[in-house]
């Protein structure tokens, strides 16, 4: 049996070679035909992107809404959540397995900010449920619109079933650790122990005290839909920060051919190899977005753009939230907490 060392570094090593192919296969020979259209950079509309820019940072909010929402009523101030979100985002687009290490690290600052650890494991549970039941919601009904108007692409029957077995697994397991099942547990830590920079002990607690508190989180009617609402516009603030990129560049789309795109893309990136979707949602949305008849040039230039703010941007800001956080006047540590749990 190999050591988790060795399978960690493999990993690694494969996260690598998937990205240098999808850069060198996918990203590159678009970008290549997009040079004969460098002319669309000095006519792109500033006050577009300005406003692309603006949904962008309005989507980062609206999910540190959901993530104080999940919270109530022991929620960190919104500027904190901010903070620790922002410095998960950077973590997890800069490892493999990103959204296992931000997870952890958002998981941390909740402590360290005086959330009880049940409350934080909650949070952040119903957070990776949420967004990906509403992701899919919206992907399905773009597609209930689209096919009838464009015809079906096998790609999108992939990406439903993708994206229904992604959830199906993961609310499968948290059924199965609620129940106290054994066999839960052990697929859990195999899995664990073969993700880099991942330690099975932590993920065990952390999906058992998400089980518990998801029982909470059904009965609380409120407290559900604030969060379902916050995630969808969270996505849908997202997607319009793209659509409006597009719309810089020259081409106003059909929005909804603009969601199937998004919610394609987004819904491979779930499968974790590469961070952040690195690649896999570039090698996605500028073909799709062709498909849906947007001039090369015109999509290459909108992507890359969005995803510098979507993507990019974020690594430094979140590195500065989290130095933030850990230093200097706004630095969090353990508080008294008054108000109780949510019981």
């Amino acid at each position: 049996m190999k050591h988790p060392t060795v399978r960690r570094s493999v990993a690694q090593t494969v996260t690598v070679i998937v990205i240098i192919f999808l850069i060198e296969y996918v990203v590159v020979p678009n970008f290549a035909k997009a040079r004969q259209s460098i002319s669309l950079l000095g006519r792109v509309n500033i006050a577009l992107v300005i406003l692309a820019v603006v949904a962008e940072a309005g989507a980062l909010l609206a999910y540190a809404e959901l993530t104080r929402s999940v919270l109530t009523p022991v929620a960190p101030s919104r500027l904190t959540v901010l903070r620790i979100n922002l410095s998960s985002f950077a973590l997890s687009h800069v490892l493999p397995a990103g959204s296992a290490t931000g997870g952890a690290l958002g998981y941390r600052l909740l402590l360290t900010a005086g959330v009880p650890g049940t409350t934080a494991g909650f949070g952040l549970g119903v957070q990776a449920i949420g967004s990906a039941v509403v992701l899919n919601v919206i992907f399905w009904l773009a597609l209930l619109i689209s096919i009838p108007l464009n015809g079906f692409n096998p790609l999108y029957g992939y990406a439903a079933l993708a994206g229904v077995a992604l959830f199906a697994v993961f609310a499968g397991t948290l059924v199965l650790l609620s129940r106290g099942e054994l066999k839960a547990e052990s697929w859990i830590r195999k899995v664990a122990d073969r993700l880099p920079f991942v330690q099975a002990d932590t993920v065990d607690r952390l999906l058992r005290s998400v089980a518990e508190r998801i029982a909470v989180l059904v009965k609380n009617r409120t407290v559900l839909g604030s969060a379902l609402g916050y995630a969808a516009l969270n996505w849908l603030l997202d997607a319009l920060s793209l659509w409006i990129f597009v719309w810089a560049f020259g081409v106003a789309m059909n929005p909804v051919d603009l969601l199937v795109a998004y919610g394609l893309a987004n819904i491979l990136a779930v499968i974790p190899v590469t961070p952040g979707g690195l690649g896999v949602i570039e090698g996605v949305l500028i073909p799709t977005l062709v498909g849906f008849h947007v001039p090369n040039g015109v999509a290459v230039f909108a992507v890359l753009a969005y995803r510098l703010f979507n993507f990019w941007l974020p690594i430094p800001i979140g590195g500065a939230s989290y130095l933030s956080l850990r230093i200097g006047r706004f630095q969090i540590g353990p508080r008294v907490l008054s108000p109780p749990e949510l019981t």
